[in-house]
């Protein structure tokens, strides 16, 4: 199979990634791992022009949950201006500084079809296959094809190494486009994958914040697409921008792992923006009056992790 794909563990102690033999990749706590200095370009295919990111919805989903997701796709390239900052629009323009370094163009994002498979067609136990299967049912050209699983799905890997992949399907006639899973850990194991909107399962037990759509899953859920939309278009087919080894990659949102906001340690994400109405904690506003909390990118022209605030 000719695929790259890379997972993020959400989790305050998360320090890296490793490469599963697979084709699939999960961000695994390491604390006493160094991290690589320094991305290097290593001259790959970036993503480009008009791009797609298709949604698939892959069991019961609310109309709620799906208006976090997809108001959160609208907000990557609503005109800044028109959000108050700091904005979502704002955290992916940090990424679109790789695209300088590579003297591209950055990739015009926009939200496109929405497939729901609410019965499950595949089961409920779904194998990295079924990922890529479902996948493929969105378009095959300018695509990213993101597959969302509910709450009652069991993913392989997912809760025990990774909260979400990205990787790319084999080169064909039909076209290669990139695609992403995530998963709602609501149920299964928010304190992982939802942190810090829940509680972690290890470390210090600080009293978790509020999420700003009042969903935890979905809001975890939010977080981890950020993480491997920016790796998915920066490091689309295992050879754009990534440090260290590409058997264990760290990418431009990965490399960052549990920082949210100034200050932020393992345990504490940093200082953060609360919503003086509802309480929630964030760190960008979206379209349509919508908050998100969304991972520090590194920066490739500091080499640090910069976040919103």
């Amino acid at each position: 199979m000719d695929s790259f794909c890379h997972s993020t563990f959400l989790s305050f102690f998360l320090l890296s990634s490793l490469l599963f033999p697979c084709s699939f990749a999960a961000r695994i706590l390491t604390a006493e791992e160094k991290q690589p200095v320094a991305f290097t370009y290593h001259k790959g295919v970036l993503l480009s022009g008009p791009i797609s990111i298709n949604l698939i919805w892959y069991g019961k989903f609310t109309a709620s949950q799906r208006a976090v997701v997809s108001d959160f796709i609208d907000s990557l390239t609503a005109a800044r201006e028109q959000n108050q900052q700091p904005s979502v629009s704002s955290w992916w323009a940090m990424a679109e500084k790789y695209y300088t370094q590579a003297s591209a163009t950055p990739p015009r994002l926009t939200l496109g079809d929405q497939i729901l498979d609410e019965d499950c067609s595949l089961g409920k136990s779904l194998k990295n296959s079924d990922i890529e299967a479902l996948a493929a049912r969105g378009r095959r050209r300018r695509a990213i094809n993101v597959v969302l699983t509910a709450d009652d799905v069991a993913v392989e890997g997912f809760c025990m190494s990774r909260c979400g992949t990205h990787g790319s399907s084999p080169r064909s006639k039909s076209g290669r486009f990139a695609y992403i899973w995530v998963g709602d850990s609501a149920v299964q194991c928010p304190g992982q994958c939802a942190w810090p909107y829940h509680q972690p399962i290890y470390g210090p037990q600080a009293a978790p914040l509020v999420p700003p759509s009042g969903d935890v899953g979905v809001d975890g859920m939010v977080m981890n697409l950020a993480s491997m939309i920016a790796g998915a278009v920066t490091n689309p087919f295992g050879n754009g921008f990534f440090m260290g080894p590409k058997t264990a990659p760290l990418e431009a949102a990965t490399a960052c792992p549990g920082i949210y906001g100034k200050g932020a340690y393992p345990g504490y994400a940093g200082e953060l923006l609360v919503d003086t109405a509802t309480g929630s904690s964030y760190n960008a506003n979206g379209a349509h009056g919508r908050k998100y909390l969304l991972p520090a990118i590194f920066d490739p022209s500091t080499s640090s992790c910069s976040s919103l605030v």
